[in-house]
């Protein structure tokens, strides 16, 4: 069974299970981790489950689309390991993947 860490802007780990083929904001939001909303539901639509991927895990989880890249061009909050967790499609060799969430969402 794979894991995944949030953490929150100030330091707060939240630990949760990877469902294969489920979106890691799925995950986020089905285990109530703070700061991951999800308002648009999995649309690339909102940017509210903006997450910074941990370096040396981009590799692993792949690079943003077109789409996500727009939505995050938007954010103030956005680094070079950036992603949607929305668009994030979980994997078992995820397992130990580590990503912050910023202070604020869009």
């Amino acid at each position: 069974m794979a894991n995944v860490t949030f953490v929150t802007h100030d330091g707060e780990n939240h630990e949760a299970t990877l469902i294969e083929g489920t979106s890691l904001m799925r995950v986020a939001v089905d285990n109530a981790v703070p700061g991951i909303d999800g308002d648009c539901g999995g649309e690339a639509a909102c940017g509210t489950c903006h997450v910074i991927v941990e370096n040396g895990w981009t590799d692993v989880v792949g690079a943003n689309d077109e789409v996500e890249e727009d939505m995050l061009a938007m954010n103030p909050e956005r680094e070079p390991t950036s992603r949607l967790s929305c668009q994030m499609t979980a994997r078992e060799n995820w397992d130990g993947l580590t990503v912050r969430i910023p202070e604020f969402q869009l």
